[in-house]
């Protein structure tokens, strides 16, 4: 049977683009980018190939997580525009055959929304119960927390309110309260709050810390962390079996994508940072888990050859006949890929995105290798995470459009600095240049278009030769073969047929000849179309 691109839904042909809403355009002159800024920027996207703009929180907040603490879940922050300007983006988004996917925290809200505020103002106040609260454990020592539970940024996850005599829990920031999903009212505003802007048209929605929804009933003490090593973060003292990836959680996300799925191809991406056996159930059975659970494995493993081939065996054959795999490099809290490997392997990584079998998902400024931008002290914003190790600034910095003042991001200050090569280093310069990351990412993602078999068809390994990683992407009677050297050093591949076929893309850039035997120099990828 031959298949037709048609009959797949949009997310799994497509690639979809994370844009940072605060660093991407800005066109109110104030440092901060905005959503005109992301309309101005749409036909950038549109060329370069990309299905879908998947948007960082832009909902109103305090923003002392930089929106992912919201206020109000159904009003636009004036910092990024109002609600005529989304209605705009969604539009001209559509407009263009692109999907508009929005980035959804229902885990927490900020403690300044109206409804922590009911529930901290009395212990009898009918919101009480929408978060969180526990009275504290009385010892020798005097008064402390419910559990021991720590919050991801450090520190104790209990946060003692005097007006109340609680404590309220808090998985982050203690601006960010829990709000308690085993309420049923927090579920039904929870998917109220989905409802209305799936009625406004988005395509779709990314789901924040998805498996910290549900946490144990009992509020059990984690147990100590047998691997937990002097002088490492408090955070990982403990493992996390109590306060995260509850079974609960699973019948929340099938409520949400029963939901999603009452709406023509739409999508739900959960953010998922968990171990490859338990990240699986979250595809769910019989369309009850989210599409896609992030899978960031290509973010956090070792970049080596082997240990890349071996997990993505791993994944694929891990998975169940309809589920559906999923690839990332980078995102708003992880360094770049280029500083994690180096501009050479940055292209590799590159080629595998995007020949792989799943959606693709990219990080804006990957293609043009943007690296992650030192930010000195006295210009830092993530003050959370003030150490060089857990600052996410360096990988938030402003979309470097041209060799203007500020790389064409604004006419002021931006807020976090631009880096120091964006004269060198930008769109403008790029798109001229046949050599440039620009245009290796366009001309990839232009091969990725054209063939079918690289888009939806199947994922064959091949085998690992050194540092050479090769597999197949079948489709009927269309083979596609990609080889990515990875290490520095000349591999040979011998061809399993006496047709070599010829080369969609090369990152060398010239098309080699083919024999029976190819060589692959260092940190060189070829993708073969095959007879």
């Amino acid at each position: 049977m031959q298949h037709s691109l048609d009959s797949y839904p949009w997310w799994k042909t497509g690639i979809i683009y994370q844009i940072y809403p605060r660093s991407f355009q800005d066109t109110t002159h104030d440092g901060t980018g905005d959503l005109p800024g992301i309309i101005q920027r749409l036909d950038y996207l549109q060329k370069l190939g990309v299905q879908a703009a998947w948007l960082s929180p832009i909902f109103r907040s305090p923003m002392a997580d930089f929106g992912y603490d919201i206020s109000d879940y159904t009003a636009i922050d004036p910092l990024f525009g109002s609600m005529a300007d989304f209605a705009e983006l969604l539009e001209q988004t559509h407009r263009r055959g692109m999907k508009l996917i929005l980035d959804l925290v229902p885990n927490h809200s900020s403690d300044q929304h109206a409804w922590f505020q009911e529930s901290r103002a009395s212990r009898d106040n009918p919101k009480r119960d929408w978060y969180l609260w526990k009275d504290p454990i009385y010892d020798k020592d005097g008064k402390r927390p419910p559990n021991n539970w720590q919050s991801v940024f450090g520190g104790s996850a209990w946060e003692w309110d005097e007006a109340t005599r609680q404590y309220y829990y808090h998985a982050f920031l203690k601006e960010q309260p829990d709000l308690n999903w085993r309420n049923p009212a927090v579920q039904r505003a929870m998917l109220e709050v989905m409802r209305f802007w799936l009625e406004k048209g988005v395509d779709g929605f990314r789901v924040d810390v998805i498996w910290h929804l549900g946490k144990d009933e009992q509020f059990r003490d984690n147990p100590p962390n047998p691997d937990y090593q002097e002088g490492e973060p408090d955070e990982k003292r403990y493992l996390r079996v109590y306060s995260e990836d509850q079974p609960i959680v699973h019948d929340l996300i099938a409520d949400m994508r029963q939901l999603v799925d009452r709406y023509d191809n739409r999508l739900l991406i959960g953010e998922i940072y968990l171990p490859l056996h338990r990240l699986l159930t979250y595809y769910g059975q019989n369309n009850d888990g989210v599409h896609l659970p992030f899978n960031f494995q290509l973010i956090l493993m070792d970049w080596k050859a082997d240990d890349i081939y071996a997990y993505v065996n791993r994944y694929e054959g891990a998975l169940s006949p309809g589920d559906w795999p999923n690839w990332v490099l980078g995102n708003h809290d992880q360094p770049r890929i280029v500083s994690r490997t180096s501009p050479a392997q940055a292209r590799l990584a590159a080629v595998l995105l995007l020949t792989l079998r799943g959606t693709p998902i990219m990080y804006y400024g990957d293609e043009l290798g943007m690296p992650d931008t030192e930010v000195p002290p006295h210009r830092r914003q993530d003050l959370k995470h003030t150490d060089s190790a857990t600052n996410r600034d360096p990988q938030r910095t402003p979309m470097q459009w041209s060799d203007e003042d500020y790389a064409g991001f604004s006419t002021a200050e931006p807020w976090l600095p631009v880096a120091d090569d964006y004269a060198q280093r930008n769109v403008k310069q790029q798109k001229e240049d046949a050599e440039s990351m620009l245009s290796f990412y366009r001309r990839l993602i232009a091969v990725r278009q054209q063939e079918p078999a690289l888009q939806v068809g199947d994922f064959v390994p091949v085998g690992l030769e050194g540092e050479l990683m090769a597999y197949q992407r079948v489709l009927d009677d269309r083979k596609v073969l990609v080889l990515i050297n990875f290490g520095k050093k000349p591999v040979t591949h011998s061809m399993s047929t006496d047709s070599p076929g010829s080369v969609l893309f090369a990152t060398a850039g010239a098309s080699q000849s083919l024999s029976d035997k190819i060589t692959l120099e260092g940190e060189e990828a070829l993708v073969i179309k095959l007879p």
